[in-house]
This record gives structure tokens, C-alpha cells and sequence, in this order.
């Protein structure tokens, strides 16, 4: 018994010595942001077009 209070004690003990230091925190700056244009040419005509299909296909049967 007297040895599990021993190693109850130094556990504490322990744990309080990883507990922190007095250093600044260190700020982490946060990365830009860089909006870039895309090149596509589509304008979301895609999207119209696929659906006309499927209506037509569905029709069509």
C-alpha cells in the first residue's frame, strides 16, 4: 500500500512539471486568401442542357 501512495504522489508530482512554462504563446498568423478567375467558358449552361436531355430521353421511351 505504502508503495501505490509513493507512486500516487510522484504521478502528481510529475504531472504538474509538464503543465506549461511562462513563455508567450506563439499567434499563428492565418494564410491569405488569393481569388483567382477561372477560365471556364460554360457559364452553367451544362447543368440546363444535361437536363433537357434526360426530359427528352425520358420521353422518348
Amino acid at each position: 500500500m505504502k508503495k501505490f501512495a509513493l507512486a500516487a504522489v510522484v504521478s502528481m508530482m510529475a504531472t504538474a512539471s509538464f503543465a506549461g512554462s511562462m513563455a508567450e504563446p506563439v499567434i499563428e498568423m492565418e494564410p491569405e486568401v488569393i481569388e483567382q478567375d477561372t477560365s471556364s467558358s460554360a457559364g452553367g449552361v451544362l447543368v440546363p442542357i444535361m437536363f433537357l436531355v434526360m426530359i427528352a430521353a425520358a420521353a422518348s421511351n
